[in-house]
């Protein structure tokens, strides 16, 4: 790869990156409002399962129009990982700004509503989970908003790297030359 098609590559890959970014905060928004309305947890979920195939639908359209065609795995896995990092790091600044300037503990209230409905307690007695749902909870009480976004940025990057060798693979393209 030239340096004029890397930097042709991260432009790219910025530019998905903030469109797959806007997608996860999108989902992140019908999670937070599925916290007091269930129905909107629906539409979190189909958005955040959607983002592979959009980021795989991204990449073909980089290696149809912008590649002439053909892109090679490593190519193809390079700007796949590249606009999972770019999105995450967008999607972790968003979330740092929510936690530390909207939510106002909203998050873990609603967690903690949830988990003290007897429906919910009764199985989690039933699994043995109380001590450990318990901590769990304490530790994220304990959590500051940069620490959450971290956690969230980190499991986004390597979201990307597991889930760009499988699109990359379906995704490559090697043109042959017939003479």
């Amino acid at each position: 790869m030239t340096p004029a098609e890397y930097v042709q590559l991260k432009a790219f890959a910025r530019i998905d990156g903030l469109l797959l970014a806007l997608l996860w905060v999108s989902s992140f928004a019908c999670y937070i409002i599925g916290l007091s309305r269930p129905v909107w947890t629906m539409g979190a979920l189909f958005l955040a399962l959607v983002s592979p195939f959009f980021v795989a639908r991204r990449l073909r359209l980089f290696r149809d129009v912008v590649r002439d065609g053909a892109i090679s795995f490593r190519r193809a896995w390079a700007f796949v990982v590249l606009v999972f990092f770019y999105a995450g790091i967008l999607f972790a600044l968003f979330q740092y700004a929510y936690f530390a300037f909207m939510d106002k503990g909203y998050f873990l209230q609603s967690l903690q509503q949830m988990m003290s409905a007897p429906e919910t307690i009764q199985i989690i007695q039933q699994y043995g989970m109380s001590d450990s749902l318990g901590e769990s909870m304490a530790q994220l009480r304990s959590m500051r908003p940069i620490d959450l976004s971290l956690n969230v940025l980190t499991t986004n990057i390597i979201l990307g790297i597991l889930l760009g060798l499988p699109i990359a693979a379906l995704m490559k393209h090697d043109v042959t030359t017939t003479s």
